[in-house]
């Protein structure tokens, strides 16, 4: 989402549907009342006045989680949509997401749905592009290139650096979440990390790698010289 909102025909909008999500699964995430206070809630509103609504850019980039695609979730609108599927290795997702929510899930992980969301958009005739956080983070210039001329845009060397800080794209629950975003000033080296899984962890880590190993064979990957 930083990327693409340092582009100068790029709208980007933060998780739109977070307040559906929370409403509908009341999940125990930080700040949880506060959010639902703020936040929109109804789905078909959001579809309609964020995701299907004019922008005053050529380019509207909505960042999604994929947990907020709730069962009762009409994802008509993913066929007006280019779709971009973001993974990470989940040792790396569960090691973070336990610091904010003790007892994560196979829906707080996300590589399941996001593997049957790959195929779903393969059935409505879609080839979306996959990027897996480690070849973006050894090669972001190569990646990104690659993923803009896939999606149909032009690429713009803008989306390698930014500011750090808040920045007003921002969702309002970025003090629970992005403390290491805000210190950021753009793709920081790669380098392996050796984050310890709670043992109660372990076999919704070997669910999520077998979905990630999946998806990750389609990943856009580095130059062979960043490797």
């Amino acid at each position: 989402m930083r990327s693409f909102a340092q582009r100068s025909d790029t709208r980007a909008v933060d998780e739109p549907l977070y307040g559906h999500y929370l409403a509908t699964t009341r999940a125990p995430h930080p700040g949880l009342e506060e959010l639902l206070e703020v936040l929109e809630t109804d789905a078909a509103t959001v579809v309609n006045e964020v995701v299907m609504a004019e922008c005053d850019r050529d380019v509207l980039f909505m960042k999604q989680m994929v947990h907020h695609l709730t069962p009762d979730l009409d994802l008509g609108f993913l066929d007006h949509c280019v779709n971009v599927l973001l993974i990470r290795d989940p040792a790396e997702v569960i090691a973070s997401l336990v610091n904010q929510l003790p007892d994560p899930t196979s829906r707080d992980v996300g590589m399941r749905r996001q593997a049957e969301l790959f195929v779903d958009l393969r059935e409505r005739g879609q080839d979306p592009p996959v990027l897996d956080a480690r070849q973006l983070l050894l090669d972001p210039e190569q990646v990104l290139k690659e993923l803009c001329r896939r999606v149909g845009i032009g690429w713009d060397a803008a989306m390698l650096s930014w500011s750090p800080g808040p920045h007003p794209e921002d969702g309002v629950w970025a003090k629970y979440w992005y403390d290491n975003l805000h210190r950021s000033t753009g793709f920081e080296p790669y380098t392996p990390r050796n984050r310890q899984v709670p043992d109660d962890c372990r076999e919704l880590l070997a669910e999520s790698r077998h979905y990630y190993d999946e998806l990750s064979g389609y990943a856009i990957v580095a130059s062979p010289a960043a490797r």
